[in-house]
């Protein structure tokens, strides 16, 4: 697994300094690409063998997300068919993160502190919100894809406190993409940070997964 982290970080600091030098240049385009397999790699490399549910289910997830990183080039620059291609990509993939950690659901702030589901219904509530007015046609889909994220995101409290930081930040490159896309608001070197939290936000999860996996096999040995 060293090896594989390393390429994960080298693939991760080339494509963050593209974002930062040439945000739609070839280099950030072909880094972008190379993300999610970097991951996976770490995921099989991470886990024992025979590959549980778990660990099938969120390999399946990062397969996905590749798929939400690259089909939208085979569409037209900034279009809806290129935005819809990546939302279907990554909607399926939050289904399949939800199938992975369902069966944490009692170990989640669900049933443990209930109290803390505020915060995530609050962030639903500011991306429908921000996406009401400028989704269209495409806000049913924003609000279903919206529902998911946080439902994947509250279920992964019941993993560790990495898994829960991971979610957290991956809802927070969401929320970045939902407020350039649907209300034009944009922070400095706004890719930088869409991205930074994406990849970051996935490898925790990853790393956690691995670590939940690897605990499990041990126990049963």
């Amino acid at each position: 697994m060293p090896i594989a982290l390393l390429a994960l970080v080298v693939v991760t600091v080339v494509h963050l300094g593209a974002q930062v030098a040439a945000p739609d240049g070839v280099v950030a385009d072909l880094s972008q690409i190379l993300l999610m397999p970097a991951l996976l790699w770490i995921l099989l490399a991470g886990t024992p063998n025979p590959k549980s549910l778990l660990v099938r289910l969120v390999g399946l997830a990062l397969g996905l997300s590749w798929l939400g990183d690259t089909l939208p080039r085979f569409a037209v620059d900034g279009s809806d068919l290129g935005f819809g291609l990546m939302l279907g990509a990554f909607f399926l993939a939050q289904l399949a993160y939800v199938a992975a950690f369902l069966p944490f659901a009692s170990r989640s702030i669900i049933r443990r502190r209930p109290a803390l589901l505020a915060p995530y219904v609050v962030l639903l509530g500011v991306i429908v919100a921000v996406s009401a007015s400028g989704a269209g046609a495409l806000f049913p889909a924003v609000l279903l894809y919206g529902l998911v994220i946080v439902g994947m995101a509250v279920l992964a409290t019941g993993i560790d406190a990495v898994a829960t930081t991971g979610a957290a930040l991956f809802l927070v490159s969401d929320g970045l993409i939902a407020l350039s896309a649907f209300a034009s608001l944009e922070l400095p070197l706004h890719g930088f940070w869409v991205m930074l939290t994406y990849v970051l936000g996935q490898a925790l999860i990853v790393l956690a997964v691995c670590h939940w996996d690897r605990s499990l096999a041990a126990e049963r040995a």
